[in-house]
């Protein structure tokens, strides 16, 4: 081979290095770019996904009743569960009692219903329509 082929062979081997750093830097970007795009979830967000049975109840009355602590609490759930430390669905009961041993006692509304006549009616109402009817 001659020296000018040597040089030329040591150009295209240069100008080869160089388009691929360049598309590779192209590519790290583009993933940037697209994790960058896609929104991070809230921490409420990320909560709401792994409440079970009736937890979504018991979050809304907290955060009505204790807009603050709810918040910090709900913010401290979210990075446990993000991390793996809690990977279980957590259901309304657990969360009360979560919310109740922290000294937050969040109040639920309830309700007592009774058969009469099979139907279901609430206490209340049954007791209600007792004090309603007459006295012999």
């Amino acid at each position: 081979m001659s020296e000018e082929d040597k040089e030329l062979e040591q150009l295209k081997a240069k100008r080869l290095a160089e388009m691929q750093r360049n598309l590779s830097s192209k590519q790290m970007q583009e993933s940037n770019k697209t994790q960058a795009k896609k929104p991070a979830k809230k921490p409420r967000e990320i909560l709401v996904e792994q409440l079970g049975f009736r937890g979504l109840e018991v979050l809304q009355n907290a955060e009505s009743q204790f807009p603050n602590e709810t918040r910090m609490v709900v913010d401290k759930l979210a990075e446990l569960i993000t991390s793996g430390e809690v990977d279980e669905k957590i259901d309304g009961g657990k969360l009360l009692m979560l919310f109740r041993s922290i000294g937050i006692n969040v109040r639920m509304q309830t309700k007592i219903n009774i058969e009469q006549d099979g139907k279901f009616v609430s206490l209340s109402d049954k007791l209600s329509t007792k004090n309603e009817e007459p006295s012999e």
